[in-house]
């Protein structure tokens, strides 16, 4: 096996666990132990983390090393806020056609993102998020805005979000909140009521993202989140700077 290889091998290791959310944001990378995984040397782990941080997938920060990278202040809200809107306003859309199954079908998806709230696993709690939401926006008699809603779903995975990552706390007042919006529904509530409630869950989720990212985006403050690897790389020397990153997300 070849230099390249081995630095290919190592990309590939690390982006498939950054994309299935096995790797938070925030996640510490440390280059021993992923050489040690793969029985490499920690040149080619060096290399592929300097691709990985090129394509804005993975920052370094001097002291405290290679990291995956905290998703963008900027995109993050402007997504997120486009998405309240867009989904508030096809789930109230969605209200009138909703029948008794759908809700006992958003019941049960529900039930079961209350169920991994014990032993938590964001990955999965975020695809039963979507799941539970789909439910409730899918039925949106206008194309366009359910077009607009898929693509803030679609960008939000571009952006690598499990906001649940790094604010668990939030997922619990989450589940609640998803009781409350189908008992709106059910109650055929005012359908501005049901938007705004809509739009409120989703605001409230960015709220906490952002409150967590403004303590951790110094140097000197925690600049690892929970769940974050704390083993040092004992095997290189003092962290040195990789390449700036310079792309960033695309969609």
């Amino acid at each position: 096996m070849n230099a390249e290889s081995k630095s290919q091998l190592a990309y590939r290791f690390i982006r498939e666990r950054i994309d299935d959310g096995r790797y938070v944001p925030g996640y510490r990378l440390v280059l021993g132990q992923i050489a040690g995984e793969l029985d490499v040397s920690v040149v080619p782990v060096r290399e592929a983390i300097r691709r990985l941080e090129a394509e804005g997938l993975v920052t370094f920060q001097r002291n405290v090393g290679a990291q995956v990278a905290l998703i963008k202040e900027t995109e993050y809200l402007h997504t997120m806020q486009t998405l309240s809107i867009v989904e508030g306003a096809a789930t109230s859309l969605s209200a009138p056609y909703l029948t008794p199954d759908h809700l006992r079908r958003a019941r049960e998806v529900n039930e079961r993102m209350r169920r991994t709230l014990d032993d938590f696993d964001p990955h999965r709690f975020t695809e039963l998020n979507l799941e539970f939401h789909s439910v409730l926006f899918e039925e949106c008699p206008n194309p366009h805005i359910l077009d607009l809603v898929h693509r803030g779903w679609n960008r939000m995975k571009v952006l690598r979000d499990s906001s649940f990552s790094f604010v668990p706390g939030r997922a619990r007042e989450s589940v609640d909140e998803h009781e409350r919006l189908i008992e709106l529904i059910e109650d055929g509530a005012d359908p501005l009521d049901i938007e705004l409630a809509a739009r409120r869950h989703r605001t409230t989720t960015l709220d906490a993202v952002l409150a967590y990212q403004s303590e951790h985006k110094h140097p000197d403050a925690a600049a690892t989140p929970p769940g974050a690897a704390t083993v040092p790389d004992t095997t290189a020397p003092a962290a040195e700077p990789l390449a700036a990153a310079s792309a960033a997300h695309t969609e």
